[in-house]
């Protein structure tokens, strides 16, 4: 019996150590649901626009850099809508403040941000049509096998999509959900 409970004990402690180095995705503002802060100011919306706060940690071995993806599997598109899409973020980079994929604060040297859904660069907001119902906004820092896609600030999310799904070791998720 106690040979028994002491394999449990282990068996739980070993668990939670596991556990406890998951790649991991957190946000200081991306609590649940957007707020205006985050909304976008164009096709109608009327926010600040200023990207989330993001901080990561326990990337996996191997990790030579890292992307940020935003999207919405809710629009009304028949494909989704791409809002955020980053990539060639130094592996040193464990945050990004409040803004920085909006202009309103610094992307890391070196990194690049590429068109979206808008058909610009940088994060665009959450802003779906009205009445719609809820979109969910998924989020997602990929740890990446490279250091450079060899992609710029042209690629269309698409091929960018394509590029991370070959060079992508994990990946962590935050998902916020909005409405107007």
């Amino acid at each position: 019996m106690l040979k028994s409970n002491f394999l449990l004990l282990l068996m739980f402690a070993l668990g939670t150590l596991t556990q406890a180095q998951t790649f991991t995705l957190m946000s200081e503002d991306a609590g649940g649901q957007a707020t205006k802060v985050q909304e976008a100011n164009t096709f109608g919306c009327d926010g600040e626009n200023v990207s989330p706060q993001l901080s990561w940690e326990n990337a996996p071995e191997g990790t030579k850099s890292f992307a940020i993806t935003m999207y919405d599997p809710d629009a009304p598109t028949g494909s989704g809508f791409w809002h955020w899409v980053a990539f060639d973020i130094p592996a040193d980079i464990t945050a990004l403040a409040s803004g920085a994929g909006s202009g309103k604060g610094q992307m890391p040297k070196g990194s690049i941000q590429s068109v979206t859904s808008y058909g610009a660069p940088g994060y665009g907001g959450p802003c779906p049509p009205k009445g719609h119902g809820i979109h969910q906004y998924v989020i997602t820092v990929h740890a990446l096998k490279t250091d450079k896609l060899g992609l710029d600030a042209n690629t269309n999310p698409s091929i960018v999509g394509f590029y991370l799904w070959q060079n992508t070791i994990e990946k962590a998720s935050v998902v916020m959900y909005y409405s107007r």
